[in-house]
């Protein structure tokens, strides 16, 4: 695929995630699916880049800041029941994976598997990342979606280098 075929790709794809949210996978030897409903995809650094945020707070989080590597399916089939009981269990307590019903496949590009499922997969590799500053968040911002049970649960983006994508039948 020509570099501007996979920048067109990346451009298509946050429309999905906004309309059907996404699945993240982490970890190695126990891997963690999280819902990810919030995404940005750019290019940076002369590299294409998928930005997942993910909360302190969240078991992925950890995954992350151990593993440095994730991967991403955005679906083309209907995975509601899957979304929602990836986005409100935590893999601190449930296996998702198993309780979903889903197989992981290994990865070609990164040590973390991805989800064997109808969609686009990204293999990602964190090149950067940073936290969400609560004193630097637009007021608006923070009352929505920072305050009551998630006041000071914030968000880190991690930054994930592309290393390889595919759609996968």
């Amino acid at each position: 695929m020509g570099k501007f075929a996979e920048l067109e790709k990346i451009g298509a794809i946050l429309p999905v995630i906004g309309e059907k949210s996404a699945l993240l996978v982490t970890g190695t030897d126990k891997p963690n699916t999280m819902t990810i409903g919030w995404a940005m995809a750019s290019v940076m650094w002369g590299k294409s880049v998928f930005v997942a945020p993910v909360r302190k707070s969240r078991y992925s989080h950890e995954l992350l800041e151990t593993h440095g590597e994730f991967t991403v399916l955005i679906p083309s089939g209907d995975m509601k029941k899957t979304i929602a009981v990836c986005g409100s269990k935590s893999g601190r307590d449930t296996d998702k994976i198993a309780a979903c019903g889903l197989t992981l496949e290994p990865s070609s590009a990164v040590r973390v598997p991805h989800i064997k499922a109808p969609g686009l997969v990204l293999e990602c590799r964190v090149i950067y990342k940073t936290d969400f500053v609560e004193e630097a968040l637009d007021e608006e911002v923070r009352e929505k979606w920072y305050s009551g049970g998630n006041a000071g649960d914030l968000h880190t983006l991690y930054f994930g280098e592309i290393l390889a994508q595919y759609e996968q039948a």
